[in-house]
């Protein structure tokens, strides 16, 4: 069942709410041994744009941009744009539909982005981020980017709380034994 009040179709973008959809897809792609070799699991007790690693010279978690920016940099694809095509069908199985990128929101957080610019390169700068981080940080704007409303983003928490099937859809989103780690 499914119900809204108030302008619950008004679409916005998704902005952090695309760091959960993000480190599924890298786990699914490559495992949480692989994953967790880049970033760590804990919480950090600091902000979630700091310029700052944990004790093992890893970002604390994918829930924070330098842990969500080495998870981007996880999911296969030999480019930014191909990687964001893989983003962009992990958030539709999800949402139960296609959303969109909104090109003038990524081209302002392209634009402005210097702190998380600033992230990447010091993660690259640590040997965590492999080959020009422009290209990963590149993907991470633009998902952040991506269009949704409540309603999509109910339904994504939904498909979660469902161990990873779509509710509506009955698509499955998410292998079942990596809705725990998300």
């Amino acid at each position: 069942q499914r119900m809204a009040l108030g302008e619950a179709d008004v679409d916005f973008c998704v902005q952090s709410c695309c760091k959960p959809i993000n480190y599924a897809l890298a786990l699914e792609e490559h495992g949480q041994d692989k994953v967790h070799q880049h970033v760590g699991r804990e919480p950090s007790g600091r902000g979630f744009n700091e310029l700052t690693l944990n004790h093992n010279g890893r970002p604390h978690n994918p829930m924070i941009n330098a842990g969500a920016i080495v998870a981007t940099s996880l999911v296969d694809g030999d480019s930014g744009n191909a990687k964001l095509e893989r983003i962009l069908q992990k958030f539709a199985k999800f949402a139960g539909g296609e959303l969109e990128v909104d090109q003038a929101i990524y081209h302002s957080e392209k634009t402005t982005g210097h702190r998380n610019r600033a992230i990447a390169h010091l993660l690259r700068n640590y040997e965590i981020l492999e080959g020009d981080p422009e290209e990963p940080l590149d993907a991470y704007f633009r998902q952040c980017s991506i269009m949704v409303n409540a309603r999509d983003l109910a339904l994504m928490g939904a498909t979660l709380a469902n161990d990873g099937v779509n509710p509506i859809t009955g698509v499955r989103a998410l292998a079942s034994d990596k809705v725990p780690m998300v």
